[in-house]
């Protein structure tokens, strides 16, 4: 917790909240709070910050790195720079989903990337429709149990690629009930505030990650039943269209970052 004059210098304010937020990320997350959002009516901003960098458990080679091409939909494409390897992963196909899932541990084997990716691209935007919709919080518990996923040889192909979003929340949380938090007549803050004259004016979150052939790295800030495979033989994941993406602490099966990689840069 730390004092700033918002009233009086709440430019200066808003410069060292984003410093703090810089620092705590590494530099990855710059700028959170944009120029204008903080005021002389601000009375408090309520920060979290993560940052997060794995190396793979087992690493790509940058030379096996090449060329290819990436649908983004059924009749468009960007080229890309495809990371290749072929190596044993805890791997599972969901019939349902008509989904290949594959898990990439990182160092340690405490976090892993958990990549769903379509089979093929069934719909006419991003191929992610049917999986989106099936994919609740319990039907990715038990699609992502180790005993129902098989450590197989897998062909795996996989985009290098960095992305960057920055969302102002304000819309997203009233439509879940959130309501009260931003109605001065409503709010109630009394429990940090004796006054009682905090409102909620909006919550910025800003999340970066990095995939390449070393491994991950990430941040983020806010301003508040499966097929088994045989190891008989070896499966082909090739991400060469959009699918979604979770860094996950195994010991608790915690969701750390989620993310949809529908495009390259």
């Amino acid at each position: 917790l730390e004092s700033v004059d918002f009233r009086a210098a709440a430019e200066t304010s808003r410069s060292n909240i984003n410093s703090w937020v810089e620092k705590q990320t590494e530099g990855k997350i710059k700028d959170l709070l944009a120029k204008g959002i903080v005021t002389g009516d601000t009375r408090l901003v309520l920060v979290n910050a993560i940052y997060f960098k794995g190396n793979w458990n087992k690493q790509f080679k940058e030379k096996a790195t090449r060329d290819a091409t990436f649908h983004i939909s059924k009749n468009s494409s960007k080229p890309v720079k495809m990371m290749h390897q072929s190596s044993k992963f805890p791997f599972t196909f969901i019939p349902e989903a008509t989904c290949q899932v594959l898990e990439l541990p990182y160092v340690g084997k405490e976090l892993s990337m958990l990549i769903f990716l379509p089979k093929q691209m069934e719909d006419s935007t991003t191929g992610l429709e049917k999986l989106e919709k099936l994919l609740t919080y319990d039907n990715f518990m038990e699609w992502t149990r180790p005993d129902t996923m098989d450590v197989v040889e897998v062909q795996v192909g996989l985009p290098r690629f960095k992305m960057e979003e920055k969302c102002n929340m304000k819309n997203i949380l009233v439509s879940m009930g959130m309501v009260d938090a931003f109605d001065v007549a409503a709010s109630d803050f009394s429990g940090m505030s004796p006054a009682n004259d905090l409102v909620l004016s909006d919550v910025v979150h800003k999340a970066f990650v990095e995939v390449n052939e070393e491994g991950t790295e990430a941040a983020a800030a806010t301003g508040v039943v499966a097929n088994s495979y045989s190891a008989r033989h070896s499966e082909r994941f090739y991400a060469d269209h959009p699918f979604l993406f979770f860094i996950r602490h195994n010991p608790s099966r915690n969701i750390l970052f989620a993310g949809r990689y529908c495009s390259p840069e």
